[in-house]
Parts: C-alpha cells; structure tokens; sequence
C-alpha cells in the first residue's frame, strides 16, 4: 500500500524568530520512504539539522518577520495492514527490563506519575499484568474522555484531564501513559500522521495525531487510547516521554500560525476535495 502524505503550515512572525521542527518522518520509517520527504520553506531559508536524545529527526530554523509558509510532500511504503495485537505479550518485572526503557517508567512534564499511581492501583491492580492491563487502561481513557478540537489545551496535563474528562488526541495518550507508567509498565508517546483509511466516511479534516507505545514481551506495541482500535496507515514523526519531547514546532518567540493543512490518503485511491 502506497500512501501519501504531507502538510502546509503557515505562520506569521513579528519579529525573526528561531524554532525546532519536528515534523520529519522519524528514522525507523526512512527505509519505506518513496520520495524524499524534504521539507520546504517559502521565503527559502537555511535549516540545520540532528537528531535530538530520543532519535528523532529535527530541524533548527530562524523564521523571518512575517509570513513562513513550511510544507512538505512524499510517498511511503506501507503494509496495508493495521495495528498488530499481540494477547500474549508479557509484561516484565522491574529487574528484568532494559535499561533504555526506564525513563519510561517516570513521571514527565504532562504525565505526573505521582498524583495518578494511587488511583491506578485501586483502578486497575486487581487486572493480570501484561497486554490485558494495558487494553483495560486505553478503554479507561477512551471511554473517561470526550474529544473535541475546541477542548485542546496545550498546557494540560493527565491528572487535569483525568478531571476535566475532554480533551483531543494527545490527552487521551497522556493519560493512558501515565496510567501505565503508575502500574509499572513503560510507556512512550508517539505523533505522526494518521489517516482515516479504512474508517466509514465522512472523514474530518486532516491532522497529525498522538499514540502510544509500551513495552511488553520485549518490544514495543502501539496503543491508541484515542480511537482504541487497530489502524491502518500509520505513520510515525516523533517519540518521546510526553508531548514536550516531540512539539511539531517549539517557538523561542512570539508567532502565530496561520495556515495549517495535514493529508495522509491512499495514493491509489481518487483524489478527494
């Protein structure tokens, strides 16, 4: 399955103003890449380039007073096939789990392990641990949290979402992370893109979504606490402890976005308006 993908994001500067991009294709996916996934500024400008501590591909930039229009176009090779299930993948103890995956055991800047970990273990710690764990945490969040575009709130954290019950995407993953984290099952937050193919139509407006993955029986497995069913077509940009880590654009100055466009499509299907 071929699918393409990209964006168009707009903003509008006062003044020059430097950021970090993270809106590359991470590079774990680089192998199935079909065209090169470039990304293009309008007014041209340089871009320096590296991979931050998480393996992330990102780019630094000084946008210019005015308007920067950045986008992007590609092709990837895709399975066609959704997001595996795997019932009987184990969850480790502490003492046997690699050390790489520990910091995704702590608490972080939007998954506050410590006002959660209570509620957690009288939430769920009567459960067996492993995959059956874990699905009961995502139907938790999926179920306890209303989405809407109107609710996103980039300062919110899960414990506050746990109270407000509606946010978008990446509230529902930070939730279930910190969840899993409390329970002793580490848990990373993933963004990239995610199409609606294979889903009833009609289809809302593109954009980039937030998942998990957690690491049971030796690798990681994605969770999607937000739609909770296998998908198909997903495409990973960033991973990270928590939204923090892995911000399509982080500003060191005042900006506003103006324009903001997300396409992930079958390449194969008709074009649609």
């Amino acid at each position: 399955m071929k699918v393409r993908a990209g964006f168009e994001i707009t903003y509008e500067c006062p003044q020059p103003t430097p950021m970090i991009l993270e809106l590359s294709v991470h590079p774990s996916r680089t192998p199935d890449l079909l065209s090169w996934d470039r990304i293009k500024f309008a007014p041209p400008i340089p871009a320096r380039t590296y991979h931050d501590s998480f393996g992330n591909f990102c780019h630094v930039i000084t946008a210019p007073k005015g308007r920067l229009e950045i986008t992007t176009d590609f092709l990837i090779q895709d399975s066609g096939k959704v997001d595996p299930i795997v019932l009987d993948a184990k969850q480790h103890a502490l003492q046997d789990l690699p050390p790489e995956v520990l910091i995704y055991l702590l608490g972080s800047r939007y998954c506050e392990t410590d006002r959660m970990s209570d509620f957690a273990w009288k939430q769920f710690g009567h459960l067996p641990p492993g995959w059956t764990l874990v699905q009961a945490v995502c139907d938790y969040a999926h179920n306890h949290i209303k989405f809407g575009y109107n609710d996103a709130d980039a300062t919110m954290s899960a414990f506050e979402v746990h109270q407000k019950r509606k946010g978008v995407c990446r509230d529902f993953a930070h939730l279930a992370i910190t969840l899993c984290r409390c329970l002793n099952i580490p848990a990373r937050y993933c963004t990239g893109y995610l199409g609606d193919m294979g889903t009833p139509k009609p289809w809302a407006a593109g954009d980039f979504a937030a998942w998990m993955e957690v690491y049971l029986g030796g690798a990681w497995h994605i969770f999607d606490p937000r739609n909770n069913v296998p998908r198909l077509g997903r495409i990973l940009m960033a991973r990270g402890r928590d939204a923090t880590d892995v911000a399509i654009v982080t500003s060191f100055g005042p900006q506003t976005m103006t324009g903001f466009k997300v396409v992930t499509d079958d390449a194969a299907a008709p074009a649609t308006a």
